[in-house]
């Protein structure tokens, strides 16, 4: 994560501004049950203990192991397209391991119904009342599994969720806990007997990443580590709650300076006006892009954005958001293509 010449001035030229220190970050919560220190960690040590706790098990894909902890830390939630046996689910449960939190996984498939997600009001006989058992989605990580061969109907139980951190059943809303982020998977050559998630819902995962098959060492790796026993019960947690809570508190105190803040709105309103898209991005995505360049930066120390936190992450914040024209689609164009060509038209902020 290094910095350009552009990075560099613009965070000397914003220093009146942000009244920021520019010391060793300062370190985050204490070390609760499960966590590997008893001392106060800064949130790089963090970052990089979780992350490579992680990666014991997702070998040889450090860059999407990072990406998964920066959704989290964003309060975001995670779209994973990949083919099936490349290590998706493994990915959820070896984050959730590594941070000594709850773990929920829902199975979607064409019978599964909303209460299956969120819960139901019981009938107790005894008491005379109606108890609520909550579902999966009560849970720090909940892994929704194969997401597209759920109904629209059953997909839609996860908005409100997903939004606002909450569930309303019968009438009764229900907060969910903190830390809170959905992964969800899906297959993306295989469309039979499948519903694709409409854009709404596209627009609330924070990133879409593919896993991707690894590499020849990294294979050999896997075959070695994968013996007798199984590498994630062998997992040990690195991290407690608390600290990442501490971690998502930290990462909102991240300065932002207002010629950044002014990009990521010019990045917007030149997708809202490109002649290849008929989706641009909406609001929340320029929020995404904000909270997810908060947390890059405080992953490598710094307690300011730069413009290379922007341009790193727009592709994993961004892509997916983005709808192509017919026209586009038919000649071969990507929203990945068309994303190049926005951030080449903007000029890079210099100052603040």
């Amino acid at each position: 994560m290094s910095e350009s010449t552009a990075d560099r001035r613009l965070a000397t030229n914003d220093a009146a501004d942000r009244n920021r220190s520019d010391g060793p970050p300062a370190p985050i919560g204490d070390a609760g049950a499960g966590a590997s220190l008893s001392t106060p960690r800064t949130f790089p040590e963090l970052f990089n203990a979780i992350s490579a706790n992680a990666q014991h098990v997702i070998r040889g894909k450090a860059d999407v192991v990072n990406l998964a902890l920066l959704c989290l830390i964003s309060e975001g939630h995670l779209l994973i397209e990949d083919v099936p046996g490349v290590g998706k689910t493994s990915l959820a449960k070896a984050l959730t391991r590594s941070l000594d939190c709850s773990f929920g996984r829902i199975q979607f498939t064409p019978d599964l119904l909303p209460s299956d997600v969120v819960g139901v009001n019981v009938w107790n006989r005894n008491e005379g009342v109606f108890e609520f058992r909550p579902g999966p989605i009560f849970a720090s990580v909940v892994l929704g599994d194969e997401i597209n061969r759920a109904s629209p109907k059953t997909q839609s139980a996860l908005l409100e969720a997903m939004a606002e951190q909450q569930v309303t059943v019968d009438g009764t809303t229900y907060p969910l806990g903190s830390p809170f982020m959905v992964i969800a998977t899906q297959n993306p050559i295989e469309h039979e007997g499948t519903y694709p998630l409409p854009e709404s819902q596209m627009d609330r995962f924070l990133m879409r990443v593919s896993v991707g098959y690894p590499d020849r060492d990294a294979e050999l790796e896997v075959l070695e580590a994968h013996g007798e026993t199984s590498t994630i019960d062998d997992l040990a947690s690195v991290a407690s709650v608390a600290e990442v809570r501490g971690m998502v508190a930290a990462a909102r105190t991240v300065h932002v300076a207002a010629a950044l803040r002014a990009y990521l709105v010019d990045l917007a309103e030149a997708s809202r006006r490109h002649p290849h898209l008929t989706l641009g991005m909406s609001p929340r995505a320029t929020l995404s892009m904000l909270r997810v360049c908060r947390a890059r930066a405080a992953a490598a120390g710094r307690s300011y954005v730069v413009p290379d936190d922007v341009k790193a992450m727009a592709e994993p914040v961004l892509g997916h958001r983005l709808v192509l024209t017919p026209e586009a689609q038919l000649s071969g164009l990507t929203p990945q293509a068309v994303l190049n060509d926005l951030l080449g038209s903007l000029p890079v902020p210099t100052d603040g």
